[in-house]
């Protein structure tokens, strides 16, 4: 192979123009072929690298920037970083850890429900079941309702909040000696935090103080008054909707009073119960006489038929007649004229009567209706009833968790940094203007 590989390249068309590269390539080969081939390369080319002029040394295009050294107004960066960042901060690290007071959580939460009980006609008809839904109207008003000065001075009349939130030894966490209640209300929204989902129209309350006891005293507190003002608010709905059913009703009652005084004066009046039953009474006694009459008549007829003028018993049933007569007569003037016993006349009497039986059972009707609507207007505010409902009673603290002190000491730091920063960029900014 090497013979033949040797023949090939001396014959390469490359290599018949010039002399000294295919000579220098077939000793190449050679030595590679003998057994040693990187001495042999070295020796070969260590001409050919000697033959190549160094290159000249490239010249720097740029100067190297000296060494950064500390200047005047670094140190004034410095010592307002140390002025305004780390000693403030180091400052309320003493604070929160050593002077601060341990405070103490008690958590509440609850709902305004509004439970609509069904009425006879849905009972009759099936609808049995009781729903019980939130009034989110009622719970917003609640929500404001303990944020408010009012429910801080209720408070403060049942528990006196200076003696609980007022601590000469921590005047940052605590109420001011004196506290008008303005700043009382200020600090309450500090200590008493309200979370309202109006979604589920739930309210938690977490109330915080300097002791378990506390805490738990106020946020029961809390419940009890927000509780009262809630069957406040129902009584006052309730009464609202019965008011206009009861102001008819008492409408209907004078009324009806008034009818049957006047009816029971005419009665006193005429001696008459009922004038009805009175003229009914005069019909029957006319009735009567008219019959009596009648007989009479006859007896005298069949007495003249069979006896003369002359005979006593013919007189006798005459006076009879005209007695009987001037009766019916008499009860018949009764009836259509004026008597001095009587203010009126019968016909008179029955018209007033009549007139004041209409009033009394108009009365009576109409105090039946608006008795009717009474009883529905409170059947319906019975029905629909309001009351706040806890889900979690006030808890009692076994641990302080307040005040977050590493939270607080964070937030600290990062706006002292950030002031700094700020306040370094708008200087150096100010600064380079000039």
């Amino acid at each position: 192979m090497g013979p033949k590989l040797k023949e090939q390249r001396s014959q390469s068309p490359g290599d018949q123009g010039s002399g000294e590269p295919a000579e220098r390539t077939a000793r190449r080969i050679a030595a590679v072929e003998v057994g040693n081939p990187p001495k042999a390369l070295q020796a070969l080319e260590e001409p050919a690298l000697k033959a190549i002029p160094p290159a000249p040394p490239a010249e720097p295009t740029q100067k190297l920037a000296p060494r950064a050294s500390m200047k005047r107004r670094h140190y004034g960066a410095v010592i307002s970083f140390l002025l305004l960042v780390l000693l403030p901060i180091a400052g309320a690290a003493y604070y929160l850890f050593e002077i601060a007071k341990e405070q103490y959580a008690s958590t509440v939460g609850f709902a305004v429900q509004k439970e609509d009980m069904p009425s006879a006609v849905e009972l009759l008809g099936g609808i049995t079941e009781l729903s019980g839904s939130s009034s989110s109207s009622d719970t917003d008003i609640l929500f404001e309702f303990i944020q408010s000065q009012e429910m801080v001075r209720l408070i403060d009349d049942k528990l006196d909040l200076n003696a609980k939130y007022v601590l000469e030894e921590d005047p940052v966490f605590s109420l001011a000696d004196g506290a008008k209640i303005e700043d009382m209300t200020d600090y309450w929204q500090r200590m008493v935090k309200v979370f309202y989902d109006s979604s589920s129209g739930l309210i938690e309350i977490r109330v915080h103080a300097f002791s378990p006891e506390d805490a738990t005293a106020i946020a029961t507190a809390i419940f009890d008054e927000s509780s009262r003002m809630i069957n406040e608010m129902s009584a006052i709905a309730r009464d609202d909707a019965t008011r206009y059913a009861a102001e008819d009703l008492e409408r209907a009652s004078d009324r009806l009073k008034e009818a049957r005084q006047v009816f029971t004066q005419f009665q006193t009046r005429t001696q008459i119960v009922d004038p009805q039953a009175d003229v009914v009474g005069q019909m029957t006694v006319l009735n009567t006489l008219q019959t009596q009459l009648v007989t009479t008549q006859i007896e005298l007829d069949l007495l003249l038929t069979t006896t003369n003028s002359t005979d006593p018993r013919i007189q006798s049933l005459e006076r009879r007649i005209d007695a009987i007569s001037d009766r019916i007569e008499a009860e018949k003037r009764r009836l259509v004229e004026s008597d001095n016993e009587l203010d009126n006349a019968y016909s008179e009497l029955l018209g007033e009567y009549e007139a004041l039986a209409v009033d009394k059972e108009f009365a009576q009707a109409s105090w039946l209706s608006a008795s009717a609507a009474y009883d529905a207007a409170r059947a319906e505010a019975v029905r629909t009833s309001r009351y706040l409902a806890s889900y979690i009673g006030p808890t009692r603290a076994e641990s302080s968790q307040y005040p977050q002190r590493f939270l607080i000491l964070a937030l600290i730091t990062g706006a002292l940094f950030m002031g700094w920063a700020i306040l370094t960029l708008v200087f150096y900014s100010l600064r380079d203007r000039k």
